[in-house]
Order: structure tokens, then sequence, then C-alpha cells
């Protein structure tokens, strides 16, 4: 059960929450038994004890419950698995070289467009290359002779070609009918209520959005900023809320992208993009949507690390901007900003822990009824209102459970204002402004 899971439910320990995930995969959270394994890996390789440099490696890798990493020593060498969302990298090494390879999809014939795109995503890997196997199976091979695989170029290279594979086996088969999907049964199927919430929530959030900018009160041409913030935050709520896999994640990922560009498009344009991207989305089938609602086990993230104070530089930098919508009876765009800053931070980077649970907290209480429906006993909305002692109590319970690790977590809990939503987001981002994560030495 994650830690998040627990965190709902810490005044009603009697029954279990739901065992559900939220949020884009990180490594970036290992424990300092891997970073020793890690540094082991290096030494050993210096030393050219390459087995034990492999083994030491892979031990890095692995979650502390071992199951998205696998490997078995023979008397010819090592084979190994390694689970990267769908796709599964499958691999040998011995004295001589060092080979790894992750199957995308059966391909049942061959086309020119199919070749071509391979071809122009193949000019973009740094380490690894597609192939096509014996089986007509379109495949991303990494190797190396033994001498120059570092854990360093191992990391970077099989990183490289797990996180193509597990993007591109959704994408392709999307645009080609002529590929079948294949070595993919470790996925975690949802249960079909969760499904069912999530599609709703996921229907009701987009048409929300494009029902605002059609007949909200807020000119679009006027006042482009305010429909940015809350384009981005429906996007990257969405993202993390209903975790969707496949050609959904790549339209959020392809929306954040065009946003940031620099293209020359002012954000009037872009914002048409946008709404653009999102009503292909609104007219997806449900089926379509359901399908990629799915759970993994993945080993390799794709957040950047970063500390506190690049979220603090995101608050002061945003978090302003809220006052003048709010002011003028602008409500949704006015929490819109909080929550784009939520958003932007839990897509972007890997956040010190206490952070990303508080920030997590922060989804907890503006999408009370959501998490709710997925079985969570919250209840930090009451009569229409924040719940001023269960938010202050969950608060703390971070605050307990990470102190030891950063001995200053600490906040001035008064400073929250509760008279509504709008007004604790506000405060509640300039609360974690303020917390000091400096680590015990």
């Amino acid at each position: 059960m994650s830690f998040f899971s627990k965190l709902f439910n810490t005044n009603k320990p009697t029954r279990k929450p739901p065992d559900i995930e939220f949020g884009r995969f990180t490594d970036g959270y290992k424990s300092e038994e891997k970073y020793d394994a890690w540094d082991e890996a290096i030494d050993f390789f210096e030393e050219g004890e390459y087995t034990a440099s492999f083994r030491s490696f892979f031990s890095y890798l692995a979650d502390d419950h071992g199951t998205n990493v696998q490997y078995e020593e023979t008397s010819e060498g090592i084979s190994f698995s390694i689970l990267q969302g769908s796709k599964k990298i499958t691999g040998f090494t011995n004295n001589v070289t060092f080979k790894a390879e992750g199957k995308i999809a059966h391909a049942r014939a061959l086309n020119i467009g199919l070749m071509r795109r391979l071809i122009e995503s193949n000019y973009d890997l740094k380490y690894g290359r597609y192939s096509l196997d014996q089986n007509q199976n379109i495949t991303i091979v990494f190797d190396s002779i033994i001498t120059d695989a570092s854990p360093y170029k191992l990391y970077y290279g099989l990183k490289e070609i797990a996180l193509a594979a597990d993007k591109q086996d959704d994408l392709l088969i999307e645009e080609f009918d002529i590929l079948h999907p294949i070595n993919n049964s470790h996925i975690i199927e949802l249960a079909e209520p969760e499904k069912e919430v999530k599609l709703t929530y996921f229907r009701a959030k987009i048409d929300y959005v494009l029902s605002y900018i059609k007949e909200g009160k807020l000119n679009p041409v006027q006042y482009p900023g305010g429909i940015t913030y809350l384009l981005l935050d429906s996007i990257y709520r969405l993202d993390f809320l209903i975790r969707p896999e496949g050609y959904a994640m790549e339209t959020f990922e392809r929306i954040h992208r065009t946003f940031f560009a620099s293209d020359g498009l002012n954000s009037q344009q872009k914002n048409h993009a946008l709404i653009k991207e999102l009503k292909i989305l609104q007219d997806r089938p449900d089926e379509k949507i359901k399908e990629e609602l799915y759970r993994t086990i993945s080993t390799f993230g794709v957040l950047g690390s970063t500390n506190h104070e690049r979220l603090k530089d995101l608050i002061a930098g945003e978090l302003m901007n809220m006052l003048w919508y709010r002011e003028n009876g602008y409500t949704e765009i006015a929490l819109a900003v909080p929550g784009y800053i939520v958003g932007h931070a839990l897509f972007n980077y890997s956040l010190p822990e206490p952070d990303k649970d508080l920030l997590m907290l922060y989804y907890q209480i503006m999408e009370v009824d959501y998490f709710q429906q997925l079985g969570f006993e919250i209840n930090y909305i009451s009569a229409n209102k924040p719940n001023k002692s269960e938010i202050n109590n969950a608060i703390n319970y971070i605050f307990a459970m990470w102190r030891k690790k950063y001995p200053k977590l600490d906040a001035d809990l008064s400073k929250l204002d509760f008279r509504d939503q709008t007004t604790l987001a506000g405060s509640y981002l300039q609360m974690m402004a303020s917390l000091d994560l400096t680590k015990a030495s």
C-alpha cells in the first residue's frame, strides 16, 4: 500500500483504504542502500569485476519489493528482465557483451508509413536502435561490449529503450492497424468500478473546461492568460489523478510541449491549439479511454529531481496572479492559478517527499468528491467549506512523517484561511513556500 493511501485514512484506520496509485512514476526516492549499491557497481566495474558490477547495478534498479527487476546467474552469464510500464526489457550479459531488447509490437505486415515512423524515431535515440526480429516483431535494442558497459552507460541506455518501448507500443498500435500488441501480459487491469469513476471524472473535467471557455464570463480573447491557467490546470490534474497511458498521456504531454514551445505564437494562438487537442480527447470513445486505464510496474522515471527552492520560485512567480481574478469575480480562474502551480510541479518534477505529499493533499481537498467515489474515507470539505480540523490533522501527519529527515519541517497553520476553497488554496501554497526542507546532517 502506498503512503498516499495511508495518508488519506489517517483518522479511520479500521478500514483499509483503496490501493490506488496517482501521478507519474519516479525513481527519485531511492533508499541509502540503493545508492550504496550504485557506488559498489561503479567500484566493481573500475576494478574489472564485471559480474559483481552487474549484480550491484541490478540491485540498485530493483524496487523494495523486487518486482520490477529479475536476474539469474548461470555459468554462461546473467540473464535479466526489467519492467517498464506495459513493456518488458529482457537481456543477457557475459564476459564479452551486454545486450538488452524490448519487443514493442508484432507487425502482421509492413508499410512505408510505419517504416518511416521508426526511422524518424530511431534518429532521436542515442543508445538504442529499432529493429525487426525474425518473427517480425518491432524491437528496440541496446548493446555494448563489456569493457564499455559502465553503470552510467547501462543506466541511460536501458532507460532510453525502456521509456521508448513503453511509449511507442500504444502510439504505434493506435496509428497502424497492421500492428498487434505483444509482451504485455504483466500489466495490471483496474477494476471496472474504478475505471468508471475515472472515466466519468475525465469526461466531466474536459466538458467543464470547454464549456467555460465557450460560455463563461471571462473573455478568452481579452484574457488569454486566465484561459491558459484553466487549460493547463485541467490537463495536469487529469494526468495526475487519472494516470492514463497511451494516447491520452501523449496528448497531455503534447499539450504541455505546445504551450511552452518557443515557436513565436502568442497565448491566444497557443490556447486555440490546446483547445483543439482537448476536443479530440472529448470525442474519443469511452472504450478507447478505458483501455488506457491500467496499472503498471516501472523502473525508470521521466521526472527530473529538484529541490524545494524550485517549488518556492514557482509559487512566488505565479500565485499573485490569482488576486485580480478573485477580486473581479472570476473564481474559477482564480482557483486555476494555484491548481496550475500544483499540477505543473507534479507533472515536471520529482519533488522532496513532504512537498509531494502536501501537493497530493491539495488535490484531495480540491477534489474530495472524486476521491470519495474511489473509496477513500476523507472529509476535507464539510457544508461546502474546507474542514479546518481534518486538513490541519493531515498536514501535521505529513510533518510528523518526514520530520526525522527534515528536522525543521514545520509551519504556522493559523495562517491558513479556511473561508472557502479559493482563499485556502492561496494560503496553502504560501504555507508551503515558507517551509524549511533542510535535511538532517
